[in-house]
Formats: C-alpha cells, sequence, structure tokens
C-alpha cells in the first residue's frame, strides 16, 4: 500500500485564517479593522493579559492570542483615560497576534483605534471568558496538531474508530458501504488525515475536498449522509484499531486463533492491528465489525482466544490425567 505522507507540523497560524475557521464555533465578531489578519499565533493556547495591562511584562507571552474578560476590562474601565490609553498603548507595542474581547464588552473607540493604528486586529465573542479560553484552545490544538495523510478508509463502527487500509482494488471502499448498511458512521474514504493530539490520542478526519463523500468503481462518487442519512457521517473519530484487507499469497500466514496480537506504530503510537483476507464471497463488511466488537471485548478485559487456549490446556491436563 502507498506509504504515509510526511508529519507535517504546523508552526503558525495567520489570524485571517482563524477567524475564517472558527468564527460561529467561538462566536467572534470582527470589531476593529483586519489590518491584523496576515499576523501570525504562534502557540496553541491564549493569554489573559492582566499583568501586561498593569505594566508587567516580565515572560509575557506575546505569542498567543490575547483575551480581555471581565477582570481586565474592568481594569481598564477604572483606569484613568490617559493612563488607560498608555496602557493600551504598550500592550500593543508587542507583537501580539490579536486581542479578543469575551463576553459580549466593548472597548472604547479610542482603544479600538491605538490597536488598528498597531495593526493589531480586535474581535469581540459573546461567549464566558473560561468557556471561550477552552472552547479556544481546543481549536488551536487541533490546528497545531501534527498531522500526516494516509491512504485507507476510516469508519465509526459501533464506537470503535477503524482505519481499513490494504491494496488499491482490494475493496475497502465497498466493505464500507456493508458497513454504513449495518449503523456504521464514515470519517474518511481514500485519504485519511490523521492528527496526534497531545501525545495521547490519534483522531482520523476527511480532507475537506471529500468529507462525507465516497468513492465506488461502477457508480462513481456517493454523498453519504444523502443515502444513508447524517448519521452515517462522522467529522471526526479516535483511531483505535486497524484493519488491513490481504489477498493472494499474503493470506497464507494470518493468524487463526489469535492469542497473540498485532500493531501497527503510528506517529509514534502503537494501534492494534488484525489482516483480513480478502476472498469471493466473503462477508469482508460482517468480518471488520466482529473484529471491531472482538477488540472493544479485549478492552473490557475478555479475550475469547485466552479462554480457548485454557479449554485446550485443560482437556490436554484431564486427558493426561485421565
Amino acid at each position: 500500500m502507498p506509504p504515509p505522507t510526511k508529519v507535517k507540523r504546523p508552526s503558525a497560524i495567520a489570524v485571517g485564517e482563524f477567524f475564517k475557521q472558527n468564527e460561529k464555533a467561538l462566536k467572534l465578531k470582527l470589531v476593529g479593522s483586519e489590518a491584523g489578519f496576515d499576523r501570525k499565533i504562534y502557540e496553541p493556547s491564549v493569554n489573559r493579559p492582566g499583568l501586561a495591562l498593569s505594566g508587567f511584562f516580565t515572560y509575557f507571552a506575546y505569542k498567543r492570542i490575547q483575551v480581555i474578560g471581565n477582570s481586565e476590562h474592568s481594569f481598564l474601565e477604572g483606569l484613568e483615560p490617559k493612563l488607560r490609553a498608555a496602557r493600551f498603548s504598550q500592550l500593543c507595542s508587542w507583537d501580539i497576534p490579536c486581542i479578543v474581547i469575551a463576553r459580549g464588552h466593548r472597548l472604547d473607540e479610542e482603544l479600538i483605534e491605538i490597536a488598528n493604528s498597531a495593526g493589531i486586529t480586535v474581535f469581540q465573542t459573546s461567549m464566558m471568558t473560561m468557556r471561550f479560553l477552552n472552547a479556544a484552545t481546543i481549536k488551536l490544538e487541533w490546528t497545531f496538531a501534527p498531522s500526516v495523510l494516509v491512504h485507507g478508509c476510516m469508519v465509526d463502527v459501533q464506537g470503535v474508530g477503524v482505519l481499513i487500509q490494504g491494496d488499491s482494488g482490494c475493496g475497502k471502499s465497498e466493505s464500507v458501504i456493508g458497513l454504513l448498511q449495518r449503523g456504521g458512521s464514515l470519517v474518511a474514504d481514500d485519504a485519511v488525515r490523521l492528527r496526534l493530539i497531545e501525545d495521547r490520542e490519534i483522531v482520523g478526519s476527511a480532507p475537506d475536498l471529500t468529507r462525507g463523500m465516497i468513492e465506488i468503481r461502477g457508480l462513481g462518487i456517493l454523498n453519504v449522509a444523502a443515502l444513508f442519512g447524517v448519521g452515517a457521517v462522522r467529522l471526526s473519530k479516535r483511531l483505535d484499531f486497524i484493519v488491513e484487507l490481504v489477498r493472494g499469497a499474503k493470506t497464507q500466514d494470518l493468524e487463526r486463533v489469535g492469542v497473540s496480537t498485532d500493531a501497527r506504530e503510528v506517529m509514534g503510537m502503537k494501534i492494534e492491528r488484525v489482516a483480513l483476507p480478502v476472498e469471493p464471497g466473503r462477508d469482508v463488511a460482517g468480518l471488520i465489525e466482529l473484529a471491531a466488537i472482538n477488540f472493544k471485548l479485549r478492552t473490557f478485559g475478555y479475550n475469547s482466544a485466552v479462554e480457548f487456549d485454557q479449554r485446550l490446556l485443560k482437556k490436554m491436563t484431564d486427558d493426561q490425567l485421565g
């Protein structure tokens, strides 16, 4: 199968791109100018500049989005106008990406003009400060997460995120259709974007162009939501399990009992893997579903192969004693 593309590690995102991607989710409203849309956000986190507004800039996290919440807004409102303008000008003299005013608060027009003159864009959000901080951090972590594009299909099978891989033409997309008919949900077809989130889990999604679409040879491109309903499409899913479809001579050495498990390293993490033979007449979709259910059972502590092994050992022991 084709090797994955090189892992991408975004080093920055433009303010304008961040606004475009998250305007609705973060309830962002442009209240300043677009002069700072080309500025870069270099860190996947946000900062509340309370100490900076008081004149203390040691360890100031200027590479982050600056969020003015209730306390910062009240502090500014309590300053004498000239001092307020001076403190805000000092903040804007740093190379900060942008400023977000939380809880629907508004800055004085004088302060907005100071930010505009410094080439810094000001946004407003109606979200509570802590809710915005949490939501924005999650969005930024997703954007800055290392990612790789792999060949294959990804499906949510009874809560298990399954990546289906195999040689071209082995029936991956056809298997996905069978899984959708059984109640599964499509994450991505043909190309899957995998992201490593906080070095703790890998999340798969589809490229924007192919999201919700599947290609079946002879039928062409199909809209999964239109055919199976919106519940048959997932925007993203954690990668739990890999199924590799094999055929021909490769099927000779496959596991028969299943006592031992195989794993593949994906972006530095071990992901359990099983190889399934593809032969005429086999219900490959049904086998993938069984493999996913069996994986879920093992996560609950039950292993049918181990149980069979124990039964076999007990029978051999009983025969010897008998």
